[in-house]
């Protein structure tokens, strides 16, 4: 079959008549299936289990001379941050371990600059009239909230195939109003791109006209490989220090996607100015985090080549996903014209485009066939995709058997949409 734009009008109703047909029989079908979120399947929480019982005895709770059950150690178990360190690339004193969600250590980075005025600030954030902040789009749609929450205005910056257009970065950080950026830097959500060394470097060498730019470095996917070797990163804050920006970078990581989503490990690294600043404000917010999960992830990780062999575990557990993904939509709409689509090697995510104004009304129409996926937009500034083309696939919760439905759900759904835009001109 040819595109379908090269069909003649009475060969696209037929193909209208005979996808409508299938989409009805989808529907008979009362299928439930969420591919919404990048959340690990049961076999990938089923092989990390035995962290439950990695601490079985009161001796098991020591570590460096400290008992775990206890206060203290508000910035992290010292082995928890030396863990993270070989992890990241950086040093164990640029490291502040946290709870179970990276995210919630970025929302309070921000939080803490909007009350209080970051390093290099002038005033409080919330005393600022405007706040600009750099999106990078598509995107992850919960850095895009955290910037929507503080009223911040968001502008998008296209992804290019090596990362952000660097071009406009370096023209737009010359407003001092512009504070900050969204960064994921390896697997980016949704594309999977890795950003390129070059693109690397230009954003370490920044200038912005703001002195308190701050880069949320979000390095979610640093280690999740699943398909082929690990493919090593340079160390940020290193190469922002060079550069003479050691205090603008905050990096972010978590063992969300390693171990337990519901109980894993975060961690930010900083510049040690910034762990101050970070430190100071934290000590009236908390006492300590959970140092016996920490404990626990760091007899368990151990250290990075036995991390990197668990993660190879999770990747012959995603690959057959993700190939289910992609195979698919190769065989369906391959030839079609209506749809490209990425093809990464590591991250949670296969991010498709399908020709513009389509989006919306597939994913609509997959919802009625009993498929929910992330909604059309999400991965964009204020849930607004211009072109209404990018959708977000996560593979990684159904077992494959669902996934093949929830593919030929899709594909179909996708089809029909092309076809009502092609049939209504």
């Amino acid at each position: 079959m040819g595109t379908y734009a090269k069909m003649r009008p009475e060969e696209l109703k037929r193909e209208y008549c005979y996808m409508q047909k299938n989409f009805s029989d989808l529907q008979a079908r009362g299928l439930k299936l969420n591919m919404a979120r990048g959340k690990p399947g049961r076999e990938q929480l089923d092989l990390v289990s035995d962290l439950l019982g990695v601490l079985a005895t009161p001796e098991d709770c020591v570590c460096d001379g400290i008992d775990v059950r206890n206060y203290g150690e508000l910035t992290g178990l010292p082995a928890a941050k030396r863990l993270f360190a070989e992890l990241l690339g950086c040093r164990p004193e640029q490291c502040i371990v946290g709870g179970n969600a990276s995210l919630q250590l970025m929302y309070d980075t921000i939080a803490k600059a909007y009350t209080h005025g970051r390093v290099g600030s002038v005033r409080p954030w919330a005393q600022e009239k405007t706040i600009k902040w750099l999106c990078p789009a598509p995107g992850y749609d919960r850095h895009f909230k955290i910037s929507e929450s503080f009223g911040m205005e968001m502008i998008t910056v296209p992804m290019l195939a090596t990362g952000p257009d660097m071009e406009l970065v370096e023209r737009l950080v010359q407003d001092p109003d512009v504070r900050g950026m969204w960064c994921v830097p390896k697997y980016s959500n949704p594309d999977g791109i890795i950003y390129s060394d070059e693109t690397i470097d230009r954003i370490a060498a920044l200038k912005p006209a703001a002195p308190d730019f701050t880069l949320m470095w979000d390095n979610a996917y640093c280690v999740h490989e699943f398909d082929g070797a690990f493919v090593p990163f340079r160390d940020m804050l290193s190469l922002c220090a060079d550069h003479g920006n050691a205090d603008m970078v905050f990096e972010f990581a978590s063992t969300s996607k390693i171990t337990m989503p519901g109980a894993g490990v975060s961690v930010v690294a900083c510049s040690e100015t910034n762990v101050a600043w970070l430190k100071k404000l934290m000590a009236v917010q908390t006492i300590s985090f959970d140092k016996v999960n920490q404990l626990r992830h760091v007899r368990y990780l151990q250290d990075k080549d036995h991390t990197l062999t668990l993660m190879r575990r999770h990747a012959a557990i995603l690959k057959p996903k993700f190939d289910c993904v992609t195979n698919t939509l190769q065989q369906q709409v391959g030839s079609l014209g209506i749809a490209t689509w990425n093809k990464p090697k590591g991250g949670y995510f296969v991010s498709v485009y399908t020709s513009p104004g389509l989006a919306k009304r597939t994913l609509e129409l997959c919802g009625q066939a009993g498929v929910v996926m992330t909604p059309a937009g999400a991965t964009y500034p204020y849930g607004v995709d211009p072109q209404d083309s990018n959708i977000r696939i996560a593979p990684s919760l159904p077992p494959v058997q669902e996934l093949e439905d929830a593919m030929e759900i899709f594909c179909t759904c996708l089809k029909l949409a092309a076809l009502e835009q092609l049939l209504q001109k």
